[in-house]
């Protein structure tokens, strides 16, 4: 079993739920359901298993339901119907107090808007988490500046809010929500209001973290080059319901419908495939002849591009061990790079 389990999970906003719930089931579809009833379907029928240690994102237009279901994890909001569990406990069953202590102690939350406190300065931001615990002053005031040095804010411990620019204060909020050392960290649409290139700083900064953390981190964004880039796997939701689950270099090169085709048609595939994803595997681990050139399996394909310009041999492949796994040729390079227009 996956850590998260989302499993058949409905919201129906509105007057009547269970009407709208009982229609939905039935296969009429979210216009027609606001239409009979006035009931808004914000989720349908989603399930999803996120692994432990992953970074999964769930991206999707404005009304496609990625932030209500981020609302299910915290049970900010309960669903119509369905199942949510963390390793294997199931957080709607949990009475007040003990989904309160199970938000404070085991998950952290990420706001698009930052959520610092105007009236406290980078370090009392950056252990409000832990005060909320019950943590005493000099032990958080610690924990509080590590996290403040982790994430490029050293010196900066005392400036307020209104001090600091916006890259700078969601650094706050990320140090703040890493802090408390929770088990999942939930981020909604955590980097939208950035400017791209301090964005794009931020992707790296959580990315360089989660190479030395590895948390379970729920990422929602509308943007499929950051989903992309941050993503170790993919869900894409429409109108409250699950289009696909996959890898980045399987959503690029496998889109389920035209919906997620026309999502990717304008990536830089370069930057997203690997060579593990375009190879020829080598059945009996021998390639038929010595490559001029051998790339690492874990390899961008906009490195092995300028390679392969280089030789009209094919590329090796080569696995952990070292081993030639797969080869890759030039044909291939070129079908992945131009696509076949639909």
């Amino acid at each position: 079993m996956s850590y998260i389990e989302i499993r058949n999970i409905f919201k129906i906003f509105g007057p009547t739920p269970d009407t709208g719930l009982s229609l939905a089931r039935g296969g009429v579809n979210k216009d027609e359901i606001l239409a009979r009833t006035g009931n808004t379907v914000g989720l349908h029928d989603v399930s999803l298993s996120i692994e432990q240690g992953e970074t999964f994102v769930v991206m999707g237009l404005s009304g496609s339901g990625k932030s209500t279901l981020i609302r299910h994890l915290n049970r900010l909001i309960d669903p119509t119907a369905g199942q949510v569990t963390f390793g294997g406990e199931d957080i709607l069953a949990m009475d007040i107090p003990t989904l309160n202590a199970f938000r404070r102690k085991r998950l952290g939350m990420v706001f698009q808007r930052f959520g610092l406190l105007p009236h406290r300065n980078v370090i009392d931001n950056v252990a409000y988490g832990l005060e909320i615990q019950g943590v005493d002053r000099s032990t958080r005031q610690e924990a509080a500046a590590k996290w403040i040095s982790r994430v490029g804010l050293a010196g900066y411990e005392s400036k307020f809010p209104d001090q600091l620019s916006g890259g700078m204060q969601q650094r706050v909020g990320l140090a703040r929500a890493l802090a408390t050392d929770p088990e999942v960290l939930l981020m909604d649409e955590a980097f939208s209001a950035l400017d791209p290139l301090i964005r794009s700083d931020m992707q790296d900064e959580l990315m360089k973290l989660q190479e030395e953390l590895h948390k379970t981190i729920v990422f929602i964004t509308h943007d499929l080059d950051e989903a992309l880039k941050i993503g170790d796997r993919i869900a894409i939701l429409k109108d409250g319901k699950l289009v696909q689950v996959g890898r980045p270099e399987e959503i690029i090169l496998h889109p389920a419908d035209a919906y997620v085709e026309a999502f990717t048609r304008d990536v830089n595939r370069g930057r997203v495939i690997r060579a593990r994803s375009i190879m020829r595997p080598i059945e009996d681990g021998l390639p038929a002849h010595d490559p001029n050139y051998i790339v690492d399996e874990n390899e961008r394909l906009e490195d092995i591009i300028a390679k392969s310009l280089s030789t009209e041999s094919p590329i090796g492949v080569k696995d952990t061990t070292n081993g030639i796994v797969g080869l890759i040729e030039r044909h291939r390079i070129v079908e992945i790079i131009t696509p076949t227009s639909p």
